[in-house]
């Protein structure tokens, strides 16, 4: 899993991938954040908080982990390795996890220049250094859970085409649904809709960011992305 793990993380800043991915994560985070006088502004929102930085980034994970993940098997399958990597001493178990938890570590490098956020508004703050600590940490922990989810949802669909266009659009529209699909419908349909909100990665997260870590949550995420992954090796024992 290790050498599996290396490869591909090494494959990321190889290639425009990882470079792309953070430029792109940091450079809109940068303008809506700090540049554009819109809403999401902090110096503009007149709250020493990050509540638009923690709005904004798991939609722009929801674009960009799949990039990531794309062409996890999807190039496999193009190139003819899957099948070399099956010869190797390696079970399923250990190629998905070593992909998994690559993606994961690329996408932590690209959350952690974001911690200057937290910095510049514990100095802007009035009085100074009052900010919500518990909330912004369990608001990071929450994305790093969805990032989990993203990248599990977005391994499977690359087992599902040998395009890497189409495993990335695919990645893209599973993860929607799973993050907002259930609120959307839950808006529709009345009384019941809490239940149905609490399927999807949204409620779960905002729970989280609350700054109130429960059990509930965290095993909601963990097994969402087992789940995922699981479905990724009954996919590769078929192919």
């Amino acid at each position: 899993m290790i050498a599996i793990l290396k490869k591909e993380f090494n494959s990321f800043f190889s290639s425009p991938v990882a470079y792309l991915v953070i430029g792109v994560f940091l450079l809109m985070n940068g303008l809506f954040l700090w540049v554009f006088k819109e809403s999401f502004n902090i110096l503009n929102a007149g709250f020493a908080d990050l509540n638009s930085f923690f709005y904004l980034t798991p939609w722009l994970f929801l674009f960009l982990i799949p990039a990531i993940t794309m062409k996890s098997f999807a190039d496999e399958y193009n190139l003819g390795t899957l099948e070399i990597l099956k010869t190797k001493p390696l079970s399923n178990w250990d190629i998905i996890l070593g992909k998994f938890l690559a993606a994961t570590l690329l996408v932590c490098i690209a959350l952690l220049p974001t911690l200057t956020y937290v910095y510049t508004i514990y100095n802007l703050s009035n009085p100074y250094g009052a900010i919500d600590t518990g909330s912004i940490v369990g608001s990071y922990i929450g994305i790093l859970f969805l990032a989990t989810t993203y990248t599990a949802v977005g391994l499977f669909t690359s087992t599902l085409s040998r395009n890497q266009i189409v495993a990335f659009i695919l990645g893209v529209f599973m993860s929607f649904i799973l993050f907002y699909g259930f609120d959307a419908l839950a808006s529709l349909v009345g009384n019941t809709g809490y239940s149905l909100k609490q399927f999807g990665f949204n409620e779960h997260l905002k729970s989280i960011s609350r700054g109130v870590i429960d059990t509930r949550d965290i095993i909601y995420f963990i097994s969402v992305t087992f789940f995922f992954l699981f479905i990724t090796k009954k996919q590769l024992e078929n192919e």
